[in-house]
């Protein structure tokens, strides 16, 4: 079992970090500029969080439902998930682009963006809006490969498009001097780039499945409707998601550019974090996915307990490294004396937040697996409440912001252990 979890896993943790790194670089490149610059492309990725991160259901539910598939010998299944998934990718993608106006301007209410750093944040969306088609079809792609236990595929797609990602972004910046315009741009390339590499891997080695793409079985009412409720419910769970995160945002944006840009930085250490525990967590999606799909209920059991094991080993190998060399990584960031004095006091959560956050991260694998969107949804929204409830009866202050934040993340664990001692692996 350690084997198979650890076959998916490391090229999950490989790709993953690949993600953070690609923020980090912006970051550390915008850095070169001015806070502004920083505090301006980390609005506009949220917007964009916003925006995508609400639609991560596409990898999810297409993760879990393929896995089941995959576990039942079902191709004609398995290729039918996928035709879902991409119909409702591209219905997104043709809606996201409709509604791009009201979109940032509703974003730039909402992050409570400050005036100097509007233009900046507005640049960067109207050209970065073009790779949506792009951004939603890799979701659904990547999903489908996880969900056939197949890491090595997301693995190299997600390298090239960060690979490319950086390379143009230092090119457009730092030769060309195009500021935000260089991050943006460099993101559509590398997105567009990913998008045909998939299309070529699927055409290489799944054509088979495909073949057993049919209209019939594509639109089959009840097997739609499941679709679609899982779906649902992973939408809400993650639209919850990211507004704790823009929430979180938007509170730091009230306590100046400076502060700002600290949590801006210090959210890319939580990124790297969660990337590398969620290789775990996608190796549960997949392995749980397939022994429920199975109906093998011993195995599916063990999978859980060894997908804890190693997500624990990897958050204390976090708290650690972030404990000891905290300091030199925020000087990695930026070169502003002002953020890093500032950034100094603040790193004690980056030791904390590894070693409470990962019961949440390795969860949701868990319940992607078993499909357990209701379950995923209803521990969302409660531990929302309870970390805007909380913040909003203290005085707000950073180090408050940063409690409340650890105090969310405490209750999505707690709620989602509770969910799954009472419903075991029928959970539904």
């Amino acid at each position: 079992m350690n084997r198979e979890i650890l076959r998916l896993a490391v090229p999950n943790i490989i790709s993953n970090v690949s993600i953070p790194l690609l923020s980090t670089v912006d970051t550390a490149l915008m850095g070169r500029l001015s806070p502004l610059h920083i505090g301006a492309v980390g609005l506009a990725s949220m917007i964009f969080n916003f925006i995508y991160w609400n639609f991560g259901f596409l990898r999810m539910g297409t993760t879990g439902m393929t896995a089941q598939a995959f576990g039942k010998g079902d191709d004609k299944e398995i290729a039918s998930t996928l035709g879902r998934a991409v119909l409702i990718s591209l219905i997104l993608a043709f809606l996201i682009i409709l509604f791009q106006v009201p979109l940032i301007s509703l974003g730039i209410k909402l992050m409570n963006v400050p005036q100097a750093q509007i233009v900046l944040v507005e640049e960067y969306f109207y050209i970065r809006i073009w790779a949506a088609p792009a951004s939603l079809l890799l979701y659904t792609l990547l999903g489908w490969f996880f969900g056939l236990q197949n890491a090595f595929y997301p693995l190299v797609i997600t390298i090239l498009i960060n690979t490319i990602n950086i390379v143009l972004s230092y090119l457009f910046i730092m030769v060309y001097e195009w500021d935000v315009q260089g991050v943006a741009w460099s993101t559509v390339i590398a997105q567009y780039s990913g998008l045909i590499l998939s299309i070529a891997l699927i055409l290489y080695r799944y054509k088979k499945q495909i073949l057993q793409l049919h209209p019939t079985s594509l639109f089959a009412i009840a097997a739609f409707r499941r679709f679609l409720n899982v779906n649902t419910n992973l939408f809400i769970r993650t639209l919850c998601l990211t507004f704790s995160f823009g929430y979180f945002y938007s509170q730091s944006a009230k306590f100046g550019s400076n502060l700002l840009a600290v949590n801006v930085i210090l959210l890319q250490f939580i990124n790297w974090l969660s990337y590398a525990i969620d290789g775990f967590a996608y190796a549960a999606e997949s392995v749980v996915g397939k022994y429920i799909g199975s109906q093998e209920f011993p195995q599916a059991k063990k999978a859980i307990k060894k997908s804890f094991f190693w997500g624990i080993l990897l958050s204390v190998i976090f708290a650690i490294g972030y404990g000891l060399g905290g300091e030199e990584i925020l000087k990695l960031f930026t070169r502003d004396n002002g953020v890093i004095l500032a950034g100094k006091s603040y790193l004690h959560w980056m030791w904390i937040v590894p070693l409470i956050a990962f019961a949440s991260y390795i969860w949701d694998g868990v319940f992607i697996g078993l499909t357990a969107s209701v379950a995923m949804r209803n521990s969302m929204i409660i531990s929302l409440v309870i970390y805007i409830g909380f913040y909003s009866f203290i005085t707000p202050s950073m180090n408050n912001l940063w409690s409340a934040l650890v105090v969310f993340l405490i209750a999505r664990g707690l709620i989602q252990t509770m969910y799954f001692s009472w419903k075991g692996l029928y959970l539904k």
